[in-house]
């Protein structure tokens, strides 16, 4: 039979189990509390970048990419990517039919081997002459989509439909390429329009996206057409590696200034100072 003091002992045992254990349950409560509000955190961060990426698909809707990718950047904080490093001249370039539908112009597609030198595009515009010197030892494949359509009168009469600015959407940036726009401000048909193939996202990491930089739109991995944008701000080097960057404005930046100081029509889309591509020509560099 337990004595008074054994008693004692026990009871002083089990208050101070009991507290134990209610303690852990506290700690427990903490870092689901904590756990919970890093989610969160998570979420907004993720919202941020899909709403950053959404201005530069080749549709109206988020790219797949930015809304489930393995690992979400920040936007400020875009993830190291190195190129798959490339033998330009023993590529093959693949341009499989575009599964979302039929092309708004039908010219065919590109060869399979690449136009290596074709180094230098250039837009005559309703406002000016843009030149872009191109890379196509880095991105050989889409350099050579652009010398296919060009050859194919692709781009003439088409107008650039989404100007994004640095206070609106976070980027500095001009969209253009899609045959299907009327960059009128409603919206209805621009950002839909494409040659009808598609083909593999180059170069991811090999270029900064600062200004003058010209990348390709996409509605997610491996979806490039001929939908593309020129870049008039640094603003816009935070956006993640996902866009396949093939060239650089050497003429022409003080055309995109113009038009980016006009604002747009309506929220985020065309442009009040309109550009409309008459002619594009594809060279070597001199």
């Amino acid at each position: 039979m337990a004595t008074g003091k054994e008693r004692q002992k026990q009871l002083a045992r089990e208050h101070y189990e009991r507290q134990m254990q209610r303690r852990a349950e506290r700690e427990a409560r903490a870092k689901r509390t904590a756990v919970i509000g890093s989610t969160v955190g998570v979420l907004v961060v993720i919202g941020g970048v899909v709403a950053v990426t959404t201005w530069l698909t080749g549709s109206d809707s988020p790219t797949d990419a930015s809304a489930s990718p393995s690992a979400v950047p920040s936007a400020s904080q875009p993830p190291t990517v190195q190129p798959t490093p490339i033998d330009a001249t023993k590529v093959s370039c693949s341009y499989p039919a575009d599964a979302k539908g039929g092309p708004a112009k039908k010219v065919g597609t590109p060869p399979a081997k690449p136009d290596l030198k074709a180094e230098r595009m250039t837009f005559d515009t309703s406002q000016g002459e843009i030149v872009v010197d191109m890379e196509p030892m880095k991105a050989p494949c889409t350099v050579n989509s652009f010398a296919f359509l060009a050859g194919k009168n692709f781009f003439d009469g088409t107008k650039c439909h989404r100007l994004v600015t640095p206070g609106a959407g976070g980027l500095a940036i001009l969209q253009c390429g899609d045959p299907l726009a009327k960059a009128d401000g409603k919206g209805t048909t621009d950002g839909q329009g494409g040659p009808g193939y598609t083909f593999a996202d180059e170069n991811l990491g090999g270029m900064e996206y600062g200004k003058g930089v010209v990348a390709m739109a996409n509605s997610g991995p491996n979806t490039n057409g001929s939908q593309f944008f020129l870049i008039y701000g640094d603003e816009t080097k935070s956006l993640p590696p996902q866009y396949t960057p093939f060239g650089t404005v050497t003429k022409g930046m003080d055309i995109l200034d113009k038009v980016a100081k006009g604002g747009f029509l309506a929220d985020n889309t065309a442009p009040k100072v309109g550009v409309q591509i008459k002619d594009v020509t594809i060279s070597g560099k001199s």
